[in-house]
């Protein structure tokens, strides 16, 4: 096989269930590298899924000559320092959520990327969902009128196994920045980034001993021309099944995701035009990621346009404001 050779840098759970299936079948490149520090592990998946070497050390894998480029797959905390030892090696990055910490890494990140001459992609999944795409040309057709708010969350249920997720220093957060980063950054997207005017966060936090990040997460953000977002999140929701919810509400109709369900006023009628059409053959989280890495390769094959991720800093800005409105307790205004 020929095209982009990819090296896949961490092997942990979101490899395995996402990149490792879409990669062993992906075209216009092949999967040449994995790269963890736990190498039996490494290896003994290298093997099932045919790819031909095997690294403990990402220093290692970027001396590799037979590279063009890596999906970074490892914990929060390492996201940054790899982008950045990537790019200097001049190798292109697709990086899972968050780029970095700090909106002054994903600064760095994308300096770094301009610097080296090479692309930078980061793994929001969700707006390659192919009911987001369809809901997102609606948006941007103006169908539904002006745009008022957008009301999201995600409760999983609290017998999960967490691991690093449950460390500030490795995680960076805890059930918003798992569960609400990726919804903020869809809301921000799918509405083109309106500027943020203040936010109110209140965070609850598990009882000593049970971590040093958040259990749950309610948000409220305000951004020009009175658009406002809810976001509810929480990994200790005392359940059977996970709940995850998607609404958008406009002046001349409403939409919500999973399933895509879009109402619109047409004569004075509330009228259901929700898209028809066959019953996708996959799970909507695996679609995602084979669409979004497609995107990546068409975008190294300059088959498409690369746009870089600046719209991550203002992401990151509003992530930034959502943790100190909950910290201290009060309203930030931007």
């Amino acid at each position: 096989m020929t095209g982009i050779r990819l090296g896949l840098v961490g092997a942990g759970a979101i490899a395995q269930l996402a990149h490792l299936p879409v990669l062993a079948r992906i075209r216009g490149a092949q999967l040449v590298a994995i790269c963890d520090n736990d190498g039996p592990k490494a290896g003994a998946l290298a093997q099932r899924m045919g790819v031909p070497d095997v690294f403990t050390d990402i220093d290692e894998l970027l001396d590799f000559d037979e590279l063009d480029a890596v999906v970074i797959a490892t914990p929060n905390h390492l996201h940054e320092p790899h982008a950045l030892r990537a790019l200097k090696s001049r190798v292109h990055v697709l990086c899972e959520r968050p780029l970095s910490l700090t909106s002054g890494g994903v600064q760095r990140i994308l300096d770094a990327a301009a610097k080296a001459d090479r692309k930078v992609l980061v793994g929001n999944n969700h707006r390659f969902r192919s009911d987001v795409q369809q809901l997102n040309r609606f948006l941007q057709g103006g169908e539904l009128g002006r745009l008022t708010r957008m009301r999201a969350g995600q409760y999983q249920p609290r017998s999960m196994q967490l691991g690093w997720r449950r460390t500030k220093a490795e995680a960076g957060g805890g059930a918003f920045l798992e569960y609400g980063y990726p919804l903020l950054d869809l809301a921000l997207w799918l509405s083109d980034f309106p500027e943020p005017v203040r936010v109110t966060a209140h965070m609850d936090r598990p009882p000593r001993g049970g971590g040093s990040v958040e259990d749950a997460m309610l948000v409220h953000l305000v951004c020009a021309n009175e658009v406002s977002f809810s976001l509810d999140v929480s990994w200790s929701y005392v359940g059977q099944e996970e709940r995850w919810w998607f609404e958008v509400a406009s002046s001349r109709g409403n939409a919500r995701l999973a399933p895509l369900r879009v109402v619109k006023e047409l004569n004075g009628k509330p009228t259901n035009v929700s898209p028809t059409g066959a019953s996708a053959r996959e799970s909507v989280f695996l679609q995602s990621y084979r669409a979004e890495l497609a995107h990546f390769v068409a975008v190294l094959s300059e088959e498409i346009p690369y746009d870089p991720p600046d719209d991550q800093l203002k992401v990151m800005r509003v992530l930034e404001a959502i943790y100190k409105s909950a910290e201290e307790g009060r309203e930030i205004r931007f």
